[in-house]
């Protein structure tokens, strides 16, 4: 499995958490939450590296194209441990001469 280069993001990155559970609803306002599945709260991230060189640009671009939005990577947010991770869209902006912005979302997978 590929490794994410080792390009760091710009502060400001968001971590999406969405809990797999399932609720049944009682009479009376009752209910009960069962925690589904094994990997039931996979992260989602969203990222940007903003104004940095047109070849870190580059970079970041040509591994996440390699991967075609199928392919997972190992990849580690800013104060968190590494995981196996999906990048299905990501945008690149050319702001300046040779200065480029990129942002992305990352999926945490689960995979044998």
């Amino acid at each position: 499995m590929a490794n994410f280069p080792s390009i760091t993001p710009s502060y400001g990155q968001s971590k999406n958490s969405n809990p797999n559970v399932l609720e049944t609803q009682y009479g009376d306002g009752y209910s009960s939450r069962l925690v589904f599945g094994l990997n039931q709260n996979l992260k989602v991230y969203s990222l940007a590296w903003n104004n940095i060189s047109e070849s870190n640009a580059d970079t970041i671009e040509t591994f996440l194209d390699a991967r075609g939005g199928s392919e997972s990577f190992t990849f580690t947010p800013p104060g968190e441990s590494s995981g196996t991770y999906l990048c299905r869209s990501w945008t690149k902006t050319i702001n300046y001469l040779n200065r480029a912005t990129i942002t992305a979302s990352f999926q945490q997978v689960a995979e044998p």
